[in-house]
């Protein structure tokens, strides 16, 4: 109920400004499914502490993916860039030597996105930690329809095995649909690879619909 009404509010003091195109309702084609493929690099797993490294997102739909115009953002270094998150994303602190401004690479991210559906793997945390530095900066979260990469592949395959327990790590859902992974733990690849996931879910599953995604 409160996030509800935190969106709500959003949308009356947003609606009329520089974003007001995030606030109104998505009027793409349904049947093809156009959506952002989302995937943040980060310091820490931990929400609340979690520093963003790098941004990525590619829009998508049932029958392309726009890797052409995809974004793909490095950051300015955060102060709590270590070797543990190092070595997953691979990129040091040098690797980000004249990265984005956060504030600008926000602002970027929200003009690419506009108000199309979100898709990731894990796609609640990155949206967490984008809004926990974007309400403070613009005042709001992001509003956008989301899908959980995990949550969808877990109900297709609950419709044809009910009592099916798959493994939802991210490897082994794309091993499992026959999708190549793409750059792993790179914004860019992780981000191209959940649009390839997406497709092959909305082709065995051409009923499933976006939902409000929960935060």
């Amino acid at each position: 109920m409160f996030q509800q009404l935190r969106r709500a509010t959003d949308r009356r003091r947003h609606a009329h400004g520089e974003f007001a195109e995030l606030f109104r309702p998505w009027h793409g084609d349904e049947r093809r499914g156009e959506r952002v493929a989302l995937d943040c690099e980060t310091t820490s797993l931990e929400i609340g502490c979690a520093e963003l490294v790098s941004i990525a997102a590619v829009r998508f739909d049932a029958r392309r993916i726009q890797t052409s115009d995809a974004l793909s953002l490095h950051l300015q270094r955060p102060n709590s860039l270590q070797g543990d998150s190092i070595r997953i994303h691979r990129l040091r602190g040098i690797d980000l030597h004249g990265g984005e401004a956060l504030g600008d690479a926000l602002k970027r991210l929200l003009l690419f996105i506009g108000n199309r559906p979100l898709v990731g793997w894990c796609i609640d945390f990155d949206v967490a930690v984008i809004n926990r530095h974007l309400r403070p900066r613009l005042g709001f979260d992001l509003p956008n329809q989301r899908h959980d990469l995990a949550r969808d592949y877990l109900q297709g395959c609950r419709r044809v095995q009910p009592e099916s327990q798959p493994d939802l790590r991210f490897d082994s859902m794309a091993e499992a649909l026959g999708v190549p992974v793409i750059g792993r733990h790179t914004a860019l690849g992780d981000a191209v690879t959940s649009a390839l996931i997406a497709q092959r879910l909305m082709l065995s599953a051409p009923s499933m619909k976006t939902r409000e995604g929960l935060a």
